[in-house]
């Protein structure tokens, strides 16, 4: 089995920073593509920023300039440092990775979620 834990959510004011951590494990074989995803509430779940395994990566229009996303293959985990926060950024993010595990099948997995609200 394969899982996705995230951490570093909460509360923080406009103009502040996070960081979320997304640490993969269990019966790995390799990993390609890693990213975050978010779903604000009455919204459908978009894509925030991605890296792949040779670290190019992609950002969202609402996000660039302002999130970094990076990763640490030794530790199969992913961060998203998030700058200069705005009250639009509020909602669940999500880690998704693409695994292939130890019997060499390949899925996308997806963490439980961790909360992020920007608010005065």
């Amino acid at each position: 089995q394969v899982q996705l834990v995230e951490s570093g959510g909460g509360l923080v004011r406009p103009g502040g920073s996070l960081r979320l951590s997304c640490a993969a494990s269990g019966s790995i074989h390799s990993i390609f593509t890693m990213g975050w995803h978010r779903q604000a509430p009455g919204k459908q779940r978009e894509l925030v920023a991605s890296i792949t395994s040779s670290d190019i990566t992609n950002y969202a229009d609402s996000v660039k300039g302002r999130f970094t996303i990076s990763r640490d293959s030794a530790k199969n985990t992913v961060y998203l440092q998030m700058n200069n926060m705005k009250p639009e950024d509020t909602a669940v993010y999500y880690c998704k990775a693409d695994i292939r595990n130890r019997y060499y099948s390949r899925n996308d997995y997806w963490g439980q979620g961790t909360q992020v609200t920007v608010s005065s």
